[in-house]
């Protein structure tokens, strides 16, 4: 018998000074067998860095992600069904990358493993026709940190700041200083 996901519910408070998002969302996530909190809460934390300001261009939303291969974890789809926003999270290859570069208007990368350094090194050099390509890097102490706060059922206030983040919730709170690997040109 297949194991089905469990179900997690986020209420996120949102106040991104930085690019003048704010708001309150109510987040189901249906967390994969496989998954584990640390990814589940970093796709949470990427919800909440590239939610837009508005609709105009369509929603970001949570995708398949580990249950489909040939989709990211969050994807912001205009009305069209073209790709605007490709947001993965690990080390994927150099092939997804340019796979999604192919499809998107802007593709993200956020990876948040200690072996960072060593994935980027290999690969930074095999990404020159990638433009739109933004990666970062959010340190592996800082990411843990964050995967303590996962609960069933959060109440998860996030703020950003200068670029810094900090993340609150009954448990805790978590600062997060992400490292901006590589930034898009176009």
């Amino acid at each position: 018998m297949a194991l089905k996901a469990t179900i997690y519910k986020a209420q996120l408070q949102l106040s991104d000074m930085d690019r003048h998002v704010y708001g309150e969302h109510s987040l189901v996530v249906a967390r994969h067998p496989s998954e584990t909190d640390e990814r589940m809460m970093q796709r949470i934390l990427a919800f909440a860095l590239y939610l837009p300001a508005d609709e105009n261009r369509g929603r970001l939303e949570f995708s398949k992600g580990l249950s489909d291969v040939d989709e990211p974890e969050l994807w912001q789809l205009d009305l069209t069904g073209e790709v605007v926003h490709w947001i993965d999270l690990g080390q994927p290859d150099e092939r997804r990358i340019m796979k999604a570069h192919g499809r998107a208007e802007r593709v993200t990368v956020i990876s948040y493993a200690s072996s960072t350094p060593v994935w980027w090194a290999a690969l930074q050099g095999k990404l020159t026709r990638t433009p739109r390509l933004t990666v970062w890097q959010i340190p592996a102490d800082q990411s843990q940190e964050l995967a303590r706060l996962a609960e069933r059922s959060m109440q998860l206030q996030v703020m950003v700041q200068d670029g810094h983040i900090s993340v609150s919730t009954d448990k805790g709170s978590v600062e997060i200083a992400p490292i901006c690997l590589r930034e898009a040109t176009a």
